[in-house]
C-alpha cells in the first residue's frame, strides 16, 4: 500500500527528523507508527543520521503491530527488523539478526540492557507509550537510563503524557533529555514547582501544582516537543478512522473456517448451527469477537484477541475517556468481567458520561439513537462489535463526531479480526452496502 500522508503526518515525520530528542503526542487513530517508521526510514537510508535502532512498545503493539505496520507501507519494504519478545532463546535469536530496527517489549527491556550479554549499540531509540516510563523508581526506567547517554536519537510517542498529573512528566522528560529541562532531580522539580497536598504530619501522601508550574513547564519543554491536538496541524473538526487487527490462532482459525463451510460448528462445551446465509454472518461475526451461542444459547468462549487489544487501547489513552461500542450480549458480558465500564443507559449515566466521571463507557449501537449528545465527554470511539447497519453505525458515530465536539479531533477505531467477517463488514460499510443482503453476498462469495 502506497502511504501519502496526510499534512500533520507530514509534520511530524519532518519534527521527528529534525529533532534528535522529542515528544511527540499523538492521538490514538492519528498513525504514531508509520510516521515513526517513516522517519526511522529516511534517517537510515536517506541521511545516514541514524543505523541501529531500538523500538520499545507494549507487549502486543511489539509483537503485532509494528511488524504489520512495516509489511504494510510499499515505502518500508526496504527495512528490516527483529521482534524480540518471548523465550529468552527467541529473544537472542531475533538480537542476532541484527535487523535495521530492533522491536522489543518493555517488560524485557531490563533483560536486553542488564542481563542479554548483547552490548547495547543502539544509536536510535522509539519509545511507544512514553507515559509508561512516567515512575522513576521502576525497573525499565532505571535500566534505560543507564545507557540513555549512548543514544543519539531518542523519540517518546504518547497520546496522554501526565494522565496522573504534571508530576509525571519529570522522569518521562529525564529519559528524553537527561534533565536539561526539568531537572536532574526529581526532588528540586518536586520543590520548584509543587506543595504538599494530602499529608499526615510529616507523611505526604500527594503534590499539588504552584499556580504557575503547568505555564513554566509547558515553556521549558515546548522546543523539543509537539501535540497533534493541536489546531495548528489539524484541521478542526476532523474525523480520523482507523484499524486495530487482531489475527486468530491456527486453531481459531480452523473453527472459523469450519463453521463458514458447514454452517455447523462442533464444539466439546455444544454445536453451533447456522440456518442459512443470514443466520451465519452473526455466527461469524460472535466468533471473531471471540465467543459464540450454542444451540442451548449458552456463550462458548472461544478466543480473548479483541479483549487484549481493548486492554491496548485503554492503557495507551492513559486516563482519556473512552466509549466502546458493542453488539452481542456476551460482548458486554466479556467486556465487563475484565474491565471496570459502565453503561450508558440512563440520564445519569450519560450527564456523568459528559462531565467526565467515567473513563470507560459501553453503548449498544441501537441505543446510540439520534438526539444523544456525548460530545463533551470524550472524542474517542471504540468498535469492539460492527454492525452491518450503515445508519446504527453512523448515528453511534454522531454521538461523539457532531457540532459541540470541543476535541480536535475525534478517533474511530475499529478492532478487527483479520481473516473474518469483520473484514467484510467494514468495506461494506465504508462502500454504503446498507442492507443485509450486501453481507449474505459476501459471506457467500467466500464459501
Amino acid at each position: 500500500m502506497n502511504f501519502v500522508p496526510h499534512d500533520y503526518q507530514r509534520y511530524a515525520i519532518d519534527y521527528i527528523e529534525s529533532h534528535p530528542v522529542a515528544a511527540v503526542l499523538l492521538d490514538m487513530g492519528l498513525g504514531k507508527t508509520v510516521i515513526s517508521l517513516t522517519a526511522i526510514a529516511d534517517l537510515l537510508f536517506d541521511s545516514f543520521e541514524a543505523h541501529h535502532i531500538l523500538v520499545i512498545a507494549p507487549l502486543r503493539v511489539a509483537r503485532d503491530t509494528w511488524p504489520a505496520e512495516i509489511k504494510k507501507w510499499e515505502h518500508l519494504k526496504g527495512l528490516t527488523y527483529a521482534v524480540a519478545v518471548g523465550t529468552v532463546k527467541e529473544r537472542r535469536a531475533a538480537l542476532m539478526e541484527g535487523a535495521d530496527i530492533t522491536i522489543i517489549n518493555r517488560e524485557n527491556l531490563g533483560w536486553l540492557i542488564d542481563s542479554s550479554g548483547f552490548p547495547f549499540d543502539y544509536d536510535m531509540v522509539i519509545i511507544d507509550e512514553l507515559s509508561s516510563f512516567k515512575n522513576h523508581k521502576s525497573k525499565r526506567f532505571q535500566s534505560l537510563m543507564k545507557v540513555r547517554p549512548k543514544v543519539k536519537r531518542i523519540i517518546g510517542l504518547t497520546g496522554t503524557p501526565s494522565s496522573n498529573g504534571l508530576m509525571d512528566l519529570w522522569a518521562e522528560f529525564k529519559l528524553l533529555d537527561l534533565g536539561e529541562r526539568l531537572g536532574r532531580f526529581i526532588t528540586h522539580y518536586r520543590n520548584d514547582y509543587f506543595v504538599p497536598d494530602k499529608r499526615n504530619g510529616e507523611i505526604i501522601y500527594s503534590y499539588k501544582p504552584m499556580p504557575y508550574a503547568e505555564d513554566d513547564i509547558y515553556r521549558k519543554i515546548s522546543d523539543i516537543t509537539i501535540s497533534m491536538k493541536s489546531t495548528d496541524h489539524l484541521q478542526m473538526p476532523e474525523l480520523i478512522t482507523s484499524q486495530y487487527e487482531v489475527e486468530l490462532s491456527e486453531e481459531e482459525s480452523e473453527r472459523y473456517e469450519e463453521l463458514k463451510a458447514d454452517f455447523i460448528l462442533e464444539l466439546p462445551e455444544g454445536e453451533v448451527t447456522a440456518a442459512n446465509a443470514a443466520s451465519l454472518t452473526g455466527k461469524l461475526s460472535q466468533l471473531a469477537n471471540g465467543a459464540i451461542y450454542d444451540d442451548e444459547g449458552n456463550i462458548i468462549e472461544i478466543h480473548d484477541r479483541k479483549l487484549d487489544a481493548l486492554e491496548d487501547i485503554i492503557e495507551s489513552a492513559n486516563g482519556k475517556p473512552l466509549l466502546v461500542a458493542y453488539w452481542f450480549k456476551h460482548d458486554l458480558q466479556r467486556i465487563k468481567k475484565r474491565f471496570d465500564v459502565r453503561e450508558i443507559k440512563t440520564s445519569k449515566d450519560i450527564n456523568d458520561w459528559n462531565n467526565g466521571d467515567i473513563p470507560v463507557a459501553v453503548i449498544h449501537p441501537a441505543s446510540a439513537g439520534h438526539g444523544l449528545n456525548l460530545q463533551a465527554g470524550g472524542s474517542t470511539l471504540i468498535w469492539f462489535g460492527l454492525t452491518w447497519s450503515l445508519e446504527l453505525y453512523q448515528q453511534t458515530n454522531a454521538r461523539l463526531w457532531r457540532q459541540g465536539q470541543t476535541s480536535g479531533t475525534v478517533v474511530i477505531e475499529h478492532i478487527v479480526t483479520k481473516g473474518t467477517i469483520d473484514e467484510r463488514i467494514l468495506k461494506a460499510l465504508s462502500l454504503k452496502e446498507v442492507s443485509q443482503n450486501a453481507l449474505i453476498d459476501a459471506v457467500k462469495a467466500n464459501l
